[in-house]
């Protein structure tokens, strides 16, 4: 055998090989993959994570966010308010001010979810996997193929609540996520790495 050819019976075992510990992703690949992302950051939640709330008069007289959405959970239940007074710092000089102040009820608190070790954040609903739409593979930092753009479709499990006319008006994102249920697509990025396809945002191991 001559020299030529064993080098490329070489190089060809080399790239079996590769291909061997890294086979091309297909949709059960990215389906495994994207059920284990949505399991741990599939909540669709509205950035509440310091309780209690305080909302100023200065924030209700302009229509503030919370000011428009915290009374709306009041309605129903999930938060009570009461007048609370505060001090605060107005370039160096200390005075104080009443605000309304909101705390999550025992209903409320069912919905508190732990997003990692040191923040929980108020939760309207759960996504999870409807199916993968589709994907592209692109250069990543450990080289080809290893970067992955993946579509899907979404289920949701939502809170009785995000039904409400006024709910859906004051959190129009919440609203729009839960209308999507089954049609809307959202993508995800993932990594190839030794245990899998891994999404971007996720911890490492």
């Amino acid at each position: 055998m001559n020299p030529l050819t064993c080098r490329l019976i070489a190089l060809m075992g080399a790239v079996l090989a590769i291909a061997g510990c890294h086979p091309a992703p297909d949709q059960a690949t990215f389906t495994a993959a994207m059920t284990t992302y949505l399991a741990k950051r599939g909540d669709l939640c509205l950035g509440k994570s310091a309780w209690p709330i305080d909302v100023t008069q200065h924030e209700i007289d302009v229509g503030g966010r919370n000011a428009l959405q915290m009374p709306a959970l009041e309605r129903l239940g999930l938060v009570r308010s009461g007048v609370a007074e505060v001090v605060v710092d107005d370039e160096g000089t200390k005075h104080a001010m009443k605000v309304r102040r909101f705390e999550l009820t025992e209903a409320g608190q069912r919905y508190l979810v732990q997003r990692d070790a040191k923040t929980r954040d108020f939760c309207a609903a759960h996504l999870s996997l409807d199916r993968v739409v589709g994907w592209t593979l692109d250069r990543g930092e450990r080289g080809p193929d290893t970067h992955a753009r993946v579509t899907y479709t979404y289920q949701v499990d939502a809170a009785p609540w995000t039904r409400d006319g006024e709910i859906q008006k004051v959190f129009p994102v919440v609203a729009g996520v839960v209308r999507g249920a089954g049609t809307a697509q959202l993508e995800e990025n993932f990594v190839r790495t030794e245990q899998g396809w891994v999404a971007v945002d996720l911890p490492g191991p």
